[in-house]
């Protein structure tokens, strides 16, 4: 467990997604309470309940919509509202604040995420005692198709956090989120993200993470980080042009270790022509490149277009790649459903798991 608290449960930010969308599924979210992602900068808290949301449309049917509200940027007055005089000058009315403007609809779910939670002053965080647990602000109360999410950094971070008070965190259920490697290719592969990041992290799976609250450089490896390292090598032509806004990311050391691993790359043989059925040598066996195989087979099949190239790799798979290397190529390839599927619907593959079947499992 974390120094910040060994009694709540850590997770990987996708089983938060499964956890969440089995309570929300067929539950109505007034009934469930709020719940509170714990977690370092960058590790994908947020990232995460916006995939939630997506999850959420595909099982339920229903259009989700995610109203972010950073209440670091609140006075505790603001999220009552703007008082104004009734018609008969006698009372104060309180007009609504936008985060309460939300579509009841049967047909809609919201998320209302109060992000930064633990970057609010504490005033503000008092405000949002009644929001968490009643589910209202003064006169104003939240749909019953409303879900109460909240994110925030751990105090110990030194990320603009103040220590949460007991009497809002017990109107909340917590959970740390956590980074790890696997999980994160769930989210990276379908994404498609750099094959390159992706054989590079899968081959030193420590350098998807490594904040560190006690030094002071302001760049540095992260889930969020990486994925800004894969905007840059789609703006710009090469890797060396593309060498400073990535420092400026993941750091200058990190960058450094990457552009020796993407010289690996170079030596790949081309990766259509493998899926084509035309190259089948044997490759060395030097782990890098095996992972840089691996990851390349993996972001090249949502490209696949014929049966026949799904037959190809699975003879791919029986001559050329090492078996350990199958397995991770396997689970990396079936992170993507939709790729998923169209190895279930071909006859070769299904053979082929069952005469394997010991050693998928």
């Amino acid at each position: 467990m974390s120094e910040m608290d060994s009694n709540i449960c850590q997770i990987k930010v996708n089983e938060m997604i499964d956890i969440f969308s089995q309570m929300y599924r067929y539950q109505l979210p007034k009934y469930v309470p709020s719940q509170m992602l714990w977690g370092s900068p960058g590790v994908g808290k947020s990232k995460g309940v916006y995939v939630f949301a997506k999850r959420l449309e595909e099982l339920t049917g229903k259009k989700v919509v995610v109203t972010d509200v950073r209440l670091l940027l609140f006075n505790p007055v603001d999220l009552r509202g703007i008082p104004v005089a009734s018609d008969d000058k006698k009372f104060a009315i309180w007009l609504k604040p936008y985060i309460f403007q939300m579509d009841e609809s049967d047909n809609v779910i919201n998320i209302l995420f109060l992000d930064e939670i633990s970057a609010a002053a504490p005033s503000v965080q008092a405000s949002a005692y009644q929001i968490t647990l009643d589910r209202v602000i003064g006169e104003h109360r939240l749909p019953d198709n409303c879900i109460v999410m909240a994110a925030g950094n751990k105090v110990t971070d030194k990320s603009v956090a103040y220590k949460m008070s007991k009497a809002l965190a017990g109107r909340m259920t917590h959970y740390e989120i956590i980074p790890d490697i696997d999980d994160w290719k769930k989210w990276a592969y379908p994404s498609g993200i750099d094959a390159r990041i992706l054989g590079w992290l899968s081959y030193e799976p420590s350098n998807l993470f490594k904040f560190n609250p006690n030094d002071d450089n302001n760049a540095y490896p992260t889930p969020r980080s990486w994925e800004m390292v894969d905007k840059y090598l789609k703006i710009f032509r090469n890797f060396d042009e593309a060498f400073i806004p990535m420092a400026g990311s993941i750091g200058k050391g990190a960058v450094t270790a990457f552009k020796g691993y993407i010289e690996v790359f170079d030596k790949l043989p081309n990766i259509k022509d493998i899926f084509d059925g035309k190259n089948k040598e044997k490759l060395p066996k030097d782990p890098a490149l095996l992972f840089a195989i691996s990851a390349a087979l993996a972001s090249y099949t949502p490209k696949v277009t014929k049966d026949e190239q799904i037959k190809n790799i699975i003879v791919y798979f029986k001559d050329v790649l090492p078996v350990e290397f199958v397995s991770l190529t396997i689970r990396d390839m079936c992170s993507m459903q939709n790729v998923k599927q169209r190895f279930l619907d071909c006859p070769e593959w299904t053979k082929w798991c069952q005469e394997n079947k010991e050693f998928i499992l």
